[in-house]
Parts: C-alpha cells; structure tokens; sequence
C-alpha cells in the first residue's frame, strides 16, 4: 500500500516531534494549527510558510514563534522582516522554493504538513519526502502529476507517506494496518488483491449544484461556487468540489496511495457528508469512517499515527442524525468525473495536463474571466492539443505542466466575457 515506511519502524515516540508546515496560511494549515494547539507537549513548530498573506504569516509567528518561517513572494518579504524585528521575534526569515525546500528537509524535522495549494507544493512536498520525513500529504496535485516518481522516492527514502484529503484518509483507516507483513506472494500482488478488498467507495458530497437546474449552470458565480454545503475550505478547491472535478483528481490520488487502478473505485454521492469513504472486501463486509465534515479529524489522525490524539472536533449526535444518503453521480452534470477517470486510465502527461488546465481555467472563473461552465471545456480542449508523454523526471514533468497552462490560457481567451 505504500503507506508505511519501507523499514516498517514505529513511529510512536514519547519525545517532542518538530513540525513544518508548508501553507500554513490555508485552511488546512490553520486547522492544523489548532490541532497542535492542543498537544504543545507533544509537537514542537519548527517552521511555517505563505504564499501571499504576509500579514497571516506574521500574525502566526507572533502565536507560536517557529524557527524559521518561509515567504514566497517576495514584494512582501522585507516589510515581514522587517516586522519580525520590530516585535521582537527570534524567527528566521527565509524566501521562495529554496525556503521551502529548507524547512521540508531540514535534519530537525519529523513531520511536514504539506498543504500548499496546487502544482505549486509539488517541489517541497517531494523534497520531505526525499529527506525521509513523515508527510501529511495534502497536496493531492503531486500525486496527480508525478505519482510514480514521487512512490519511487517514498519506497527509496523510507519516507512515512500519510494521507490528508478526508476521503483518503478515510480509506486508510479503513483497511488493514499496514504495519502487517504478508507472505512474499502476497507482497507482490496489488495491495487491494493481497487484502482481500474488492473494490474502494470514493465519497464526494456532490458540492452545491448537486440540485441545480443545469440550465443555471452559465450564470453561476464565483461566490456562488465557493459556498460548499458541509465543508470550510478555500476558494480553489470550492470551485473543483463544485465541478467535482476535485473527486476525479482524488480518484487519480488514490490510485497511487492504494495500489490500484481506476476500475477498482466507484465514485458515490453522499451529500451528508458524514461518511467519508468505504471500502467493500471479498466477503461482503463494508467498512466505513465516519465523523463531522472537520478536516481537524485526518489531521490529527495522521500527525499522531499510529496512535490517536485529541483533534477538537465533537461527537457525531446520532440522535439528531436524519439520514444517510447515496447515489450514483450525474455524469453529465459532472462530466469532469469521466475526464479524471480516463485521465487516470491512459496516465503520462494526461493527468498533468488535466490538473495544469483545471488550475488556470478555475483562477480564470475565480476572476470572472469565464463562466462557470466553460471550466471543463478548457480542460477539455487543453487535453486535446497537449502531445501524449511519458515523463521520468520532475523537470520534463514541470515541462509538460508549463506547456498545458500556456494552452489553457489561450483557451480562456476564447471564453473572455464581453465587458457590459
């Protein structure tokens, strides 16, 4: 499963654990935040990052005094500086994705959040894992784009590689311990196979226009969007959650983490979002993990792995639990679902594409440069025009990445809205 690291040591430790967060300012960052509020004798921050909101960074550095804190743009690097001198703060500036590869590497660190939005985290979160860290991988972008290389890397440095999307983590817990040694056949076998597992539930809550009149769908807002039913997150991912093409990004994922293929995962609609994932063995049994759509549960489920801490989210009241509800998602509502899906099946420079496309058509929606509806339709077009590769290394991926945002840039041009 490729979940542990490949000496299978414990990771239990009495001692003080130091912590990096990359994207700190990010909703999963302050959740993560309020996690280790809550177990100061456990974690020690050892580093926060940002990219634009300097005034969040500083504001954090304050609370929790890190050593180290990385900014990435750097019209704002000298008045944080300079700030941080003013308060009288120990902690030491350091500037773009040298900084964030320092602070993901760096000898001191146990565990990195990687939670930098986008194919922007992919660089850092490889680098922890190169170090041999244990990632809290909320960075679904850098298994999207290079998963193979980036599981090599996980196999080849004894990195601890836990997952932090709900859903993933979800299924995590709901299979086997992957401290559990099998027999030298069953190693060999895709990791669903040598556990009996028939076949993986992806959930998805079907966003905000689970119900809306497909006829709306050109006039749908950017506010509109972002205003996810169960969830609290940023804008981005909002906006992908309400195409769902958040769900077939996280399909791509789970097919790296989990050793399986696109075949192995239905994809199921739960709007109620207090299911997070399943998954259906041989005989027939379905395990399920269930809790409030809170994102501080996964990760304090992976930061203290294998053990369980206190993550500040209450008790599911049952009594007051209406109802669970499944169906099979609208394909034509979410078409984004097959293109991840198909995606996923022929691999190579597709997903890279996929996500580079999705990532400047949903900034262009964003900016209310083009409608809603045109979002898969420059990821569609994108995919047609960037020639099928087999990239083997992190630069001819970056390459790849690089082309297919130059072509859906010029595809939302076609989509400009005319001006009133």
């Amino acid at each position: 499963m490729n979940i542990e690291n490949t000496q299978g040591q414990s990771i239990a430790s009495a001692e003080t654990q130091s912590v990096s967060i990359l994207g700190s300012t990010g909703s999963i960052g302050q959740s993560t935040l309020e996690v280790l509020s809550l177990h100061a004798q456990r974690f020690h921050l050892f580093a926060l990052s940002a990219n634009t909101r300097a005034d969040l960074l500083l504001s954090q550095c304050e609370k929790w005094q890190p050593d180290y804190a990385v900014l990435r743009n750097p019209e704002q690097a000298e008045w944080l500086e300079r700030s941080l001198v003013e308060k009288g703060l120990t902690t030491k500036l350091l500037h773009g994705s040298e900084g964030l590869d320092f602070i993901a590497s760096h000898e001191q660190v146990d565990i990195v959040m990687a939670s930098i939005v986008g194919s922007a985290g992919l660089r850092s979160t490889l680098a922890a894992v190169n170090a041999g860290k244990k990632v809290l991988l909320a960075n679904k972008e850098s298994l999207v784009m290079a998963g193979a290389l980036f599981m090599q890397a996980v196999e080849k440095s004894g990195a601890v590689l836990l997952p932090i999307d709900s859903e993933h983590n979800a299924i995590f817990q709901c299979m086997p311990s992957p401290t559990l040694s099998g027999s030298a056949e069953q190693m060999a076998e895709p990791a669903i196979i040598a556990n009996g597992i028939r076949k993986i539930l992806l959930t998805g809550s079907g966003g905000p226009f689970r119900t809306l009149p497909m006829d709306d769908f050109s006039a749908i807002t950017p506010d509109q969007a972002c205003a996810h039913p169960n969830w609290s997150m940023g804008r981005k991912i909002s906006v992908d959650s309400a195409t769902m093409m958040n769900k077939g990004l996280e399909l791509i994922e789970a097919c790296w983490l989990f050793d399986c293929s696109p075949s192995d995962i239905e994809i199921v609609v739960h709007p109620q979002s207090v299911i997070h994932s399943m998954v259906e063995y041989l005989d027939g049994s379905v395990l399920a993990q269930m809790g409030h759509p809170d994102m501080r549960t996964p990760i304090a489920h992976a930061l203290s792995w294998p053990v369980r801490i206190e993550s500040g989210v209450e008790s599911l009241n049952w009594a007051q639990m209406n109802g669970l509800t499944f169906e099979a998602p609208d394909i034509e509502r979410f078409p984004a679902l097959d293109i991840a899906r198909q995606a996923a099946e022929v691999g190579g420079s597709v997903p890279i594409a996929l996500n580079a496309a999705n990532e400047i058509a949903v900034e262009a929606f964003l900016n209310e440069a083009i409608p809603f509806t045109a979002i898969i339709e420059v990821v569609q077009q994108c995919l047609e025009k960037i020639p099928f590769e087999e990239p083997m290394t992190l630069d001819a991926i970056e390459a790849i990445d690089f082309q297919a945002r130059k072509v859906a840039k010029d595809c939302c041009q076609a989509f400009q809205k005319v001006p009133s």
